[in-house]
């Protein structure tokens, strides 16, 4: 729990209202994008495109009585998930660890400051000999990207986790030190394989300063913490030379979805890339994973084009392999498919970019718990954790074996090339 004197400077949301709404005409779509355009006071979870389309907007106190004129106005159908998202952040501060929490009391019962993550990966390190502990360049705040790799055979070929690019995103570093553990600690057979005949690099957060400021100042906060203006932060996650800057992503400082001053202008961004590019191939990483909540779905490229990827046909296959899995462990319904098809246009995407300039063939973004319509949004409850962790482990063990039966991890196969 946080004393007053942090309460006093911490981001508050009380009575902001969720509210799920139904575009049916073009009014409504022009209306919205309008609407977010000129108001600093309606929070899109997504951008109003097309008829047709389901969309969340929170909403401040003193603008519910314009929305409601609007939806009456426009014919916008809606519904209220939530009447005060501060409900949910102060029930949430009862399942955060304080971030004195000795590493070896760290657990997936309770969500976890970033000092405490990384203290547990080095605690990791410290028992396990196959494990070691890297550490990219520093953020804006000049905090250093910790990671780890798992290594038991030099000759695997390897799986990157990528974690945490979005702050507010709690369920994605907590899912990745979840699948961490398991890699070292389980007796699954499942597991074992992948343990022993893949290598593996995992950063639970790669947005450390983002991170830390959902906990310090604004638990919904998205991007990272470098002023531009007035305004601060960028999306890390549109910041990658993936048509940087196109269809999903923001030229305005002020907006969640900013794609930075110019491609990869991020130091995180550039630590991330400059590693990826030294290892790709030295390293076999064939694999890449990114992390992120919320809506359930499992994604492959591309995010800024209707263009399909050269291996569209086994990327679909791979993914309903995943999905399956996942609905197989506590019954949860994923959707899988291209990301523009799938959730929403996104250029400068790490996954975008990993498929395309360093040509990793597997290439996946995960959303998480919980379900388009959620009322949580990115304050899933902790006692979810595990069962969300549990269902993102069977994905991986799923895909990365179905991968492998169409070709993609055989030395001289003909898959390894895009």
């Amino acid at each position: 729990m946080v004393n007053a004197a942090q309460v006093s400077n911490l981001a508050r949301y009380d009575h902001f209202r969720l509210y799920r709404l139904f575009i049916e005409t073009e009014s409504q779509v022009k209306m919205l994008q309008q609407l977010e355009d000129i108001s600093d006071s309606y929070s899109f979870m997504g951008h109003a495109r097309q008829v047709n389309q389901n969309l969340t907007i929170m909403v401040a106190p003193h603008k519910i009585a314009e929305i409601t004129e609007l939806m009456e106005r426009f014919e916008l159908q809606g519904t209220v998930l939530l009447h005060s998202m501060q409900e949910l952040i102060d029930k949430e501060q009862f399942t955060i660890k304080p971030k004195t929490t000795p590493p070896a009391e760290f657990n997936w019962q309770y969500y976890h400051h970033l000092t405490t993550i990384n203290q547990w990966l080095q605690l990791q390190v410290n028992t396990y000999p196959h494990l070691e502990l890297i550490q990219l360049d520093g953020s804006y705040e000049n905090q250093s990207l910790i990671g780890v790799k798992l290594a038991k055979n030099p000759d695997n070929f390897a799986v990157f986790l990528e974690c945490g690019i979005h702050a507010r995103e709690w369920i994605s570093p907590a899912s990745c030190t979840f699948v961490l553990n398991e890699l070292l600690t389980s007796t699954r057979p499942d597991v074992r394989n992948l343990a022993d005949n893949f290598n593996w690099f995992i950063f639970p957060v790669v947005n450390p300063d983002g991170y830390r400021y959902t906990f310090e100042g604004d638990r919904l906060w998205r991007k990272n913490t470098r002023p531009y203006g007035l305004c601060r932060g960028v999306d890390l996650n549109r910041n990658f030379a993936s048509d940087w800057n196109g269809q999903g992503a923001s030229s305005d400082p002020c907006r969640y979805d900013f794609a930075g001053g110019s491609e990869a202008s991020e130091p995180e961004t550039q630590a991330l890339a400059k590693f990826l590019r030294a290892n790709v191939a030295e390293q076999r990483i064939r694999t890449y994973f990114s992390i992120h909540s919320f809506s359930q779905l499992v994604m492959f490229p591309y995010g800024y084009t209707t263009e399909r990827a050269p291996n569209y046909n086994d990327l679909v296959a791979i993914g309903k392999e995943g999905i399956k899995a996942i609905e197989n462990t506590h019954g949860m319904q994923y959707v899988s498919g291209a990301m523009i098809e799938t959730i929403y246009p996104s250029s400068g995407d790490s996954v975008d970019w990993v498929y395309s300039a360093l040509d990793i063939p597997i290439a996946y973004t995960f959303e998480l718990r919980g379900p388009p319509d959620s009322t949580n949004m990115f304050l899933l409850p902790a006692n979810e954790i595990i069962p969300t962790a549990e269902e993102l482990l069977a994905a991986i063990v799923a895909m990365l074996d179905a991968a492998k039966r169409l070709g993609y991890y055989s030395t001289g196969g003909n898959k390894m090339e895009l």
